[in-house]
């Protein structure tokens, strides 16, 4: 008996050690919980007023006519003008009381008048976006910094925590109160035999529960997540340092905490509602992810498992990277040990350092003399090697545990399957089950272009978008290729970019810059007379302007990107600036050199310069501290000054970004310009959303070679004063 009474007995201890760990770890989740809760208000708290007075403003625009659609014209408002009411933000701030004190207007007037207002105020509400001028400090702005600073400090892992305990305080909520009898002898006594054995079951389901999360360390990540909540709250200066460093990772948040959402419809790029739908059902996991994600970008990532072989075309700045690595680190999670991303030399050091802070996972660059070496590692070890194109075609091919995923980023550079490049990564596509093309240019010249990418990865989808596809719409096209190919615009899901100022910057040739660009047409050089304009430096109308700029640039302490397709002519603009230039970014500058300058640039206090060569400097690299952006001439392909533009204007980009192009009246710029109208508006309807595709592919289809004969003669028949 006494054998039977010990037994008893020590299972009685076990119960209560159990519930009471059980105890203590609800406790701790529910603790997160309530704190995450608290911070969250003291950002709506801090959000509140901004909006309130971005909507009084917005409210103060409407005439107070609007009034009338609301109520579909029951509403009579001409008392309500009588009295001087001109806005609907006039009636939205007066009262019940105030209305119906007016001359003529009755109970029932006020009542619809001030429900309208108000229906019209919740719609405005929906479309305010809260911007933070570093420039002009507000105390307003800088206490809603302070805020969010508490929830940018605990980082991605804050979502892990917050998870998990969602998860514990629902189950614990649930098992403690039915095992609670176990944890004393008289309450089993004293409770019914079924009673005791759901207690028993109960305080069984509790271990599970401690001991996988203690095996997961779940006490730890949610005492760090309460610690990082509860910290003291950064001073008003470090708060605005911290968000002009890390600008994203604050308007992320804001966009999760305020009521304000994208369009789902564009951060889900128009996809049809089958393929959406399956997206949405693809878990994610974090575990091994180092970096929040916009709900757009989750979606992409989740894109990319669902559908397995895609071609990811985003607009530049929305992320791409971190997609695709939030894609490799869910695979990582599920026990896949092997990726492999082949990108231009360009950025292989930015996708290694772009992995090591944004996911747990390992980066090895797979390139130089050491290539081989270096393969044989990931070999053996896995990880994610970033590896080159060309370097791609000297490694062994594929064996029979091919990666888990290849990501291809640029890859409108294998858009021709005749090269060598596009040949070895074919030779990988097909041995991988998943393959993720990145490229915020997936055509340039020929929808045809396009469709040779998504043959790389899906060629059951081709006869979907063949030449008949193409030539009835974008609208076709995309529902065509909707299973293998997501693309979001910045101005659909990243509402809080700052502006974007295009300028286009006309000059007349001078004397010297008219010599050299009669010259040049009379040789027949088309990529001479590009460059003619800063033939003379000296007396060069355009290397004039833009040493203007730049002084406006720098009084104002801005950086500046200055980019040209020429050598020669950023060779110009430096001698012109002198020390303010930081270095130049150039097709000859070693990848890791052109990194360095970025760095450096970025580094520099106040106003800055730096050159770069746009086929170089435009594909990449992260150029978001510049705020003034220089193109030197206008490019043969408009893709390119889209993608040397968005290196600055991109998420990340805290102040409004002014683009200045420099343009030669009565040359080869007004003719370049002209003729590339239809060729951009191609791109604009079948890589963007469009209505309209306002011209067919082969109606704009032209060459580079092509268009730069079709300038020189035309441009020399002008000049020798024949008709054009």
């Amino acid at each position: 008996m006494g054998t039977v009474g010990n037994g008893a007995a020590s299972t009685g201890r076990r119960a209560r050690a159990l519930c009471a760990d059980g105890a203590r770890l609800h406790e701790a989740a529910h603790a997160l919980i309530g704190d995450h809760r608290r911070a969250l208000d003291a950002v709506r708290a801090a959000l509140a007023p901004l909006r309130a007075e971005l909507v009084a403003r917005e409210l103060a625009e409407i005439p107070v006519g609007r009034l009338k659609d609301v109520t579909e014209g029951r509403l009579r408002i001409a008392a309500i003008e009588a009295a001087g009411f001109t806005s609907v933000g006039d009636v939205h701030r007066a009262s019940r009381y105030e209305l119906r004190q007016l001359p003529g207007v009755g109970e029932q007037t006020a009542d619809r008048a001030l429900a309208a207002a108000r229906q019209i105020a919740a719609a405005v509400e929906e479309t305010v976006t809260v911007r933070v001028d570093v420039d002009r400090p507000d105390p307003r702005t800088t206490a809603l910094l302070v805020a969010l600073h508490t929830l940018v400090e605990a980082g991605p892992e804050l979502h892990r925590a917050l998870d998990a305990a969602a998860r514990l305080e629902e189950r614990l909520a649930a098992l403690l109160p039915t095992a609670r009898p176990a944890a004393g002898r008289l309450r089993m006594a004293l409770a019914g035999r079924g009673k005791r054995e759901a207690a028993l079951s109960a305080v069984a389901e509790i271990g599970d529960v401690v001991a996988d999360a203690v095996a997961r360390g779940v006490p730890l990540l949610l005492a760090q997540a309460s610690a990082d909540l509860l910290h003291h709250p950064a001073s008003d200066i470090e708060a605005r340092v911290d968000f002009e460093l890390r600008s994203a990772e604050y308007y992320g948040l804001l966009a999760e905490v305020s009521a304000h959402r994208p369009d789902t419809a564009a951060g889900e790029g128009f996809l049809p509602a089958e393929v959406a739908e399956r997206v949405r059902a693809q878990p994610l996991d974090d575990t091994h992810r180092r970096v929040s994600l916009r709900g757009y970008q989750s979606f992409g990532a989740r894109f990319a498992l669902a559908q397995r072989r895609v071609v990811l075309g985003d607009e530049m700045g929305l992320g791409k990277t971190v997609q695709a690595i939030a894609a490799l680190a869910h695979l990582a999670a599920e026990g896949h040990s092997h990726f492999l991303v082949v990108c231009p030399a360009s950025v292989l050091i930015n996708w290694t350092r772009e992995i090591g802070v944004r996911s747990a996972l390992r980066a090895l660059a797979v390139h130089g003399p050491d290539r081989l070496d270096a393969y044989a590692q990931w070999h053996e070890r896995g990880g994610v090697a970033v590896t080159t194109f060309d370097t791609l075609r000297t490694l062994p091919a594929p064996d029979g545990a091919p990666p888990a995923m290849l990501v291809v980023d640029e890859a409108h550079y294998v858009k021709n399957p005749g090269t060598r490049r596009a040949k070895a990564v074919t030779v990988w596509t097909r041995a991988c089950e998943r393959v993720l093309f990145l490229t915020g240019t997936p055509m340039e010249n020929r929808v045809d272009e396009f469709r040779a990418l998504v043959g790389h990865l899906r060629p059951e989808l081709l006869p979907e978008i063949g030449q008949g596809t193409g030539a009835a719409g974008p609208q076709a096209f995309r529902a065509g290729v909707a299973p293998a190919y997501l693309r979001r615009n910045q101005e659909d899901v990243l509402t809080e970019l700052p502006a974007l100022m295009h300028t286009d910057e006309w000059e007349e040739l001078s004397a010297a810059d008219l010599d050299a660009y009669r010259g040049a047409v009379a040789e027949g050089n088309f990529m001479a007379m590009r460059r003619a304009a800063y033939a003379d430096p000296e007396h060069s109308a355009k290397l004039h302007r833009l040493r203007e700029l730049v002084a406006e640039a720098a009084e104002t302490g801005l950086k500046v990107v200055v980019f040209s397709y020429f050598r020669e002519v950023l060779s110009a603009v430096r001698a012109a600036l002198g020390e303010e230039v930081v270095g130049t970014v150039s097709g000859g500058v070693p990848a890791a050199r052109r990194q360095r300058l970025v760095d450096e640039f970025t580094a520099v206090e106040g106003h800055a310069v730096l050159l770069a060569q746009i086929e170089a400097g435009g594909t990449g690299l992260n150029l978001q501290s510049a705020s003034v952006v220089i193109l030197c001439e206008p490019q043969v392909k408009p893709t390119l000054e889209h993608q040397a533009v968005a290196r600055a204007h991109r998420m990340g980009q805290v102040r409004a970004v002014q683009v200045h192009r420099l343009l030669a009246q009565d040359s080869v710029d007004e003719r370049l310009l002209s003729i590339l109208k239809n060729k951009d508006r191609l791109f604009d309807a079948y890589a963007r959303r469009s209505d309209v595709a306002e011209a067919t592919p082969d109606a704009v289809d032209v060459s580079d070679a092509a268009l730069a004969r079709r300038i020189v003669e035309e441009e020399q028949r002008r000049l020798a004063g024949e008709p054009v």
